[in-house]
């Protein structure tokens, strides 16, 4: 399908001519298999259509699993696919509302099986270890095809719409479309984190750095951290570390801030997670070596992912702002009611290494389906983070519970624009959707 030319660089010669097979043709085709990926193949599937689902890592839920993220944000007031996710989290005793766990808190591995259980049983084809690296868009301006490599090779893909989950648009803008990244000022973007799973802890002896079942005090409890690695040697370089409580003897860490680097850029994302690493390593030492409650603290694991916070914002047909934000703006074509607040974190160390709402106060708001609709290319939709926004409403909507909710309602809609029962005028009607 695709072929390159013959070229000679540094001695190593490329043949005259590579040919990408089309391996698998479908009705919808997923790329990015986290919170908003996995809700959106789903939905998809369950509507009907043949669904694949294409993953870049080696289990399905991107921040979730690999991320190691064991915190779900932003899911009280969602139903359908993140309720149902709830409900099975909480029937294996591995999700929020279980016996013994916080309100928010899961169980990664069982997370892991979960999303799969629920891929297979909707008859989702899942691929793993693969990554997208090329799209094909037509004359017309609408995508066809995209490109992967994995073990297998250079691999295409041809499908009738097609779903960017990737967090950081990656499909979008290898398809052209436009997008922003950062703050429209000074172009910063917020800094990654990266989560470790700790055990030999005590709950009732930390309580004083992590009180479960008390959320208010979550604030005084991060100071008490903050302060506790800063007396014993170890300033973390986010000023609120956080210990997320599990189950039983088992907890999570968010305690780094990684300033300056881009999620768009290999060489940053290597540099910001070889750093996370080193400081998270060190931090645990710094617990154990302090005695007391910590004396038996004990690193399980770093995540396999890096969080990212900030990627590409694409360019939609709808762009969300601050100001639908502080009005709760209600749309004609919701497809997710955030409740979260804004919550900015520190672009730069010099103007501090905690988080902020940048003065604006949310009130509950809808994200239109145009937001999820590039304005620059068609026969492709967005779930998750990438949806277009602003600076400050992307750091409302980007918590996982919305994602979830995005996937689903994108999902579906992909199904309906897909379906035998479609025209083509009607096609057409529903992907010239405009701001009146």
């Amino acid at each position: 399908m695709e072929k390159h030319r013959s070229s000679n660089k540094n001695g190593v010669t490329v043949p005259e001519a590579l040919t990408t097979p089309v391996v698998a043709e479908c009705d919808v085709l997923v790329c990015g298999g986290g919170p908003a990926g996995v809700s959106a193949a789903l939905s998809a599937a369950r509507s009907g259509a043949r669904t694949v689902l294409i993953e870049t890592h080696g289990c399905l839920g991107g921040i979730w699993t690999a991320g190691a993220l064991c915190w779900i944000i932003d899911h009280e007031n969602k139903g359908g696919i993140m309720r149902e996710i709830l409900h099975r989290l909480r029937a294996m005793d591995c999700g929020p509302g279980s016996e013994n766990r916080a309100s928010s808190a899961y169980d990664v591995e069982s997370m892991k099986y979960l999303l799969e259980a629920m891929t297979r049983e909707a008859r989702v084809r899942v691929r793993l270890h693969t990554r997208v690296v090329a799209a094909l868009v037509n004359d017309q301006r609408r995508l066809t095809h995209i490109v992967t490599e994995s073990k297998s090779g250079r691999e295409a893909w041809k499908a009738k719409m097609f779903i960017d989950a990737t967090g950081d648009g990656d499909v979008a803008a290898q398809a052209g479309c436009r997008f922003a990244v950062g703050h429209p000022e000074h172009g910063e973007s917020q800094p990654m984190s990266l989560m470790a799973l700790l055990t030999g802890i005590d709950p009732e002896l930390v309580r004083p750095f992590h009180n479960r079942s008390n959320p208010a005090s979550q604030e005084l409890a991060k100071k008490n951290l903050y302060q506790y690695l800063k007396k014993n040697g170890c300033t973390p370089s986010y000023s609120a570390p956080t210990l997320f409580y599990i189950h039983e003897n088992l907890y999570a860490l968010m305690a780094n801030h990684e300033y300056g680097f881009r999620a768009t850029n290999a060489d940053d994302v290597t540099q910001a997670t070889l750093r996370a690493r080193a400081e998270i390593q060190n931090i645990v030492q710094s617990l154990r070596r302090s005695g007391g409650a910590w004396s038996r603290v004990a690193l399980v694991a770093t995540a396999e992912q890096i969080g990212t916070r900030e990627g590409r914002r694409i360019l939609g047909r709808y762009t969300l702002t601050h100001e639908d934000l502080t009005l709760g703006r209600q749309q004609p074509d919701a497809i997710c009611s955030p409740t979260f607040c804004v919550d900015v974190h520190s672009t730069n160390p010099a103007r501090g290494k905690g988080y902020d709402n940048a003065g604006v106060i949310v009130t509950p708001y809808q994200i239109p389906l145009r937001a999820a609709q590039p304005a620059d290319v068609d026969g492709l939709l967005l779930a998750g983070r990438c949806i277009s926004g602003d600076f400050i409403a992307h750091a409302s909507y980007r918590v996982t519970g919305n994602a979830v909710e995005m996937g689903e309602s994108i999902g579906c809609y992909a199904a309906l624009c897909v379906s035998p029962s479609q025209t083509t005028e009607n096609l057409r009607e529903k992907e010239a959707v405009r701001v009146s």
